[in-house]
């Protein structure tokens, strides 16, 4: 039978099919709406019937299933990620996030995907990317960093229509190499190494409680007085400490030449705290009798430097401050780390790594699960997981694990089996 020649009758919703004066077959694809409530209508050409039938069926299916890019100019990948982090991500997501977001966009995305469209955008195109940025010095976190970014991004962009496939989705992020994440806690001589040395400096305490109870540095620098009861041994955990943003208050007639962070008249644009994200960070934690004397000693010393201040002090509710009142920076915060790692003769680590540190010691110490979970602030849904990334096997658990097979297999008396080790470490 001859292809049809003429425009035939549909119905409403229906797409329309006919042979042009080009001798190339057309179909008007009805899409929906614009804006303003006209009817939406996509044209497709293609040179034989069947042709066009096979896409009309295809683009029907993407209409149907939501999945159809939406009337108007399509977006680029630049326009989308920069109208996507500031309008979008910002408003909901905490600072944190948003920073890594931006930055990712601004540094990584943009440059080096940005001019392509982003209904047309490829795996291949990202996967480019991050081996450009690899070739470029950059880590293979960096890499995953811009990978999550341009993930969330662009699924936003699909369920709104504006592109039929989440490329990033598909693509495949460097392999992260095993050793780079990889955590070494700190030992029980090293930790005493750091107890040793944190006795002989101010803010004491505020080690310890990372070391002993494995709190976060915003969950640190953002306790109050008031969410510590030192009377019943136990603090509670409600906000976390932001890294401080400055903007420059020097003003354009007559600028400071520096920059915001280091501007004379300098103005913070971000709040101090916020509060913690999920149920289980909101959590009491309680204090060994140890950490409850440090505390106390550190109450009193903050008293005496708040009456030699006099009017020089800044008042605040924060339990560890600067010499003169007022919140401690973590910028601060992280080089004094650093320094007593230094001084105690400790080898070099994240501040994080002193969380490992006090989840394997509260696994050595045979403290339950759930109890470990409600220290750490873990959710019951993830603890599992966190467990896993958090708590290290290490060599005293390996030899103790060895000792009881020994016992189990071949009989050996406990007290023959301990007396081995010993004559081993000797």
């Amino acid at each position: 039978m001859a292809e049809e020649k003429k425009r035939t009758r549909r119905a409403n919703g229906e797409s329309a099919i006919y042979l042009g004066k080009d001798e190339r077959w057309h179909a008007r694809v009805p899409m929906g709406y614009k804006d303003d409530g006209s009817p939406y209508r996509r044209h497709l050409t293609r040179p034989t019937r069947k042709e066009l039938v096979d896409e009309v069926r295809r683009l029907e299916k993407q209409r149907d299933e939501g999945s159809a890019r939406q009337p108007g100019k399509p977006w680029t990948v630049a326009k989308w990620l920069e109208h996507w982090v500031q309008n979008i991500a910002k408003p909901v997501v905490s600072e944190n996030t948003y920073d890594g977001y931006e930055v990712a966009v601004r540094v990584h995305l943009v440059p080096g995907i940005g001019k392509h469209r982003i209904d047309r955008l490829e795996p291949e195109h990202l996967e480019s990317l991050y081996r450009r940025m690899q070739s470029a010095g950059s880590k293979a976190g960096t890499a995953h960093q811009a990978h999550r970014t341009a993930r969330t991004a662009l699924g936003e962009a699909v369920r709104r229509g504006h592109a039929a496939k989440n490329a990033a989705a598909l693509a495949k992020p460097p392999r992260m190499e095993e050793d780079e994440n990889e955590v070494e806690p700190y030992s029980v001589d090293e930790v005493q190494s750091l107890l040793l040395e944190v006795n002989k400096r101010r803010n004491s305490a505020r080690w310890m409680l990372a070391l002993a109870l494995g709190l976060r540095q915003g969950e640190t620098l953002g306790l109050r007085w008031s969410d510590v009861d030192l009377d019943n041994e136990y603090l509670k955990l409600r906000r976390n400490r932001l890294r401080p943003k400055y903007e420059h208050g020097c003003g354009e007639a007559a600028p400071c030449g520096r920059k915001a962070g280091y501007c004379p008249a300098r103005v913070q644009v971000r709040r101090e705290t916020k509060n913690t994200k999920s149920r289980a960070g909101r959590r009491a934690v309680p204090l060994p009798g140890p950490l409850v004397v440090m505390l106390r000693s550190h109450r009193e010393a903050q008293a005496r430097e708040r009456a030699m201040a006099g009017n020089l002090w800044t008042e605040s509710e924060y339990v560890f401050t600067k010499p003169l009142g007022g919140p401690l920076s973590p910028n601060t915060d992280y080089h004094d780390w650093k320094r007593l790692l230094e001084d105690a003769g400790v080898r070099d680590g994240r501040l994080h790594d002193a969380r490992h540190t006090a989840g394997t010691v509260l696994m050595l110490l045979g403290v339950p699960d759930r109890v470990i979970d409600q220290i750490m602030g873990w959710e019951p849904g993830g603890a599992a997981r966190m467990r896993a990334r958090y708590l290290h096997v290490t060599d005293p658990m390996l030899k103790e694990a060895a000792r009881k097979i020994e016992r189990a297999i071949w009989g050996v008396p406990e007290n023959l089996a301990v007396d081995k080790d010993q004559d081993n470490e000797a």
